[in-house]
């Protein structure tokens, strides 16, 4: 599930066509966006993608119930949140409880929760002075950035450092190693899922 350009996205597609990634496909990509990246890249890896967006949809209600069509279409043993900005219902998140993981730029409990996403995490980071930040997958759970993390990789903060060229370390040195590290390990050590 992805809004923006995809980059995450493509570093699994990556991952899977190299190896990195076994016993997994991705079987649809669904955004929020109907003009995200993202879904260029899922055509280019002849990758079914869906739009469900919250403007097709008279409120969030029905919208929800869009989304969880579209997850239940496909019929997933994983959902992978690689940069989707919408908060997930209780209903998806019970239904696909233990089987929904999420990418956050930053060391959670660390510049994470309601409102940090994207460049703000880095700006924040910035400001607060840290030397180290990074990445962390995690399962998803009904609050925002709390469920169990599954790995973490943290990336210096370097002198000169803007929000951008901290927001490019962190993509290249963290987040596209560990989450297709992630999707590896929950796709042959079962033992994940009963998290």
């Amino acid at each position: 599930m992805v809004s923006g350009g995809g980059t995450n996205l493509q570093a699994i597609i990556d991952a899977i066509a190299d190896g990195r990634i076994k016993g997994a496909k991705i079987v649809r990509v669904i955004s929020n966006k109907s003009d995200a990246y993202a879904l260029k890249r899922a055509e280019s890896a002849g990758i079914e993608g869906v739009v469900v967006s919250r403007k097709d949809h008279p409120d969030a209600s029905h919208f929800n119930k869009a989304l969880l069509e579209a997850l239940d279409g496909c019929k997933p043993d994983l959902v992978v949140l690689a940069g989707f900005l919408v908060v997930l219902s209780r209903d998806i998140i019970e239904r696909y409880r233990g089987r929904i993981i999420n990418i956050h730029p930053s060391l959670i409990p660390s510049f994470c929760g309601e409102g940090f996403y994207g460049l703000k995490v880095h700006e924040e980071a910035l400001k607060r002075g840290v030397k180290v930040t990074g990445a962390t997958v995690h399962f998803v759970d009904e609050g925002c950035d709390t469920g169990p993390i599954i790995l973490q990789k943290a990336v210096p903060v370097e002198e000169g450092d803007t929000p951008e060229i901290l927001q490019r370390r962190v993509m290249e040195q963290a987040e596209w190693k560990i989450l297709p590290e992630a999707i590896d390990m929950i796709a042959n050590s079962k033992e994940l899922f009963r998290n």
